[in-house]
């Protein structure tokens, strides 16, 4: 087991106050430090467990991208981490820097350009949304150690399915036989994080062909559903909620 937070051996891992990463291009997060082994992922920080917020179905994507960023904005050293679990009315989100190019066909779907990185993804009902808000340096953790964690809590949530998922260097997110089931974003605010994962259960692909998931033309999609995982999405909620507790070494309760 690493030392615990108190200790001077711990290294403290550089965040930076205000910046994007993502989580569908590899280029812009291979600027960053190295993923650590997914061993290495369980920190020592003796802090609670996440404070966890299920936000319902049907989410106006406008309304809690407003709400993560006031509740970045005014939180304080004292403030619990979060975990905010959900669903999304239909729509399409573009990376801060994303190319519309990669919108193909939106139709009635709206799309929103918001602050994360990456390029383009869909959401939608069927899909768990998990926004992790943490305080990266109470936390002690990199942000690219933070995305290898988001990565790991998915493969490992589907490796008690007996689902062999991995992630890819050259794509950010969580693949199973070369076909996406998870696509990961994040905003670093403050020295605060945003943003999150999405993980696809039993939500209807079609809206995919519409665009360039994450930048990739002809990227295959998957979800849980069609890999004989029986699971719903309050199910994966929980299941998700307990991986992210133990990757970041804080009692479940």
């Amino acid at each position: 087991m690493p030392s615990t937070a108190s200790s001077p051996s711990t290294p403290r891992l550089p965040v930076p106050s205000d910046a994007t990463y993502d989580v569908g291009a590899g280029p812009e997060l291979s600027q960053h430090e190295s993923a650590p082994q997914p061993d290495s992922l369980v920190l020592a920080a003796p802090l609670p467990p996440l404070r966890v917020r299920w936000l319902g179905q049907g989410c106006d994507y406008h309304e809690i991208w407003a709400r993560m960023r006031r509740f970045t904005d005014e939180r304080g050293p004292q403030t619990d981490d979060e975990l905010w679990l959900l669903e999304h009315a239909p729509v399409f989100t573009l990376g801060q820097a994303g190319l519309p190019d990669h919108l193909l066909d939106p139709g009635s779907i709206p799309t929103v350009q918001c602050d994360r990185g990456g390029q383009v993804t869909y959401h939608g009902p069927g899909q768990l949304v998990a926004y992790l808000l943490l305080d990266l340096r109470r936390a002690r953790i990199g942000v690219k150690q933070l995305v290898h964690l988001l990565e790991q809590a998915v493969i490992d949530l589907l490796a008690d399915h007996q689902v062999v998922a991995q992630p890819r260097p050259d794509a950010p997110g969580v693949y199973v036989n070369e076909a996406k089931i998870a696509s990961v974003g994040l905003r670093v605010r403050r020295g605060c994080c945003y943003h999150g994962v999405a993980l696809n259960i039993d939500l209807d692909l079609a809206p995919f062909a519409r665009i360039n998931p994450c930048g990739y033309p002809g990227l295959v999609v998957t979800r849980t559903q069609d890999l004989g995982i029986s699971l719903s999405v309050d199910a994966a909620g929980r299941q998700l909620d307990a991986q992210f507790n133990r990757l970041l070494g804080r009692p479940y309760r």
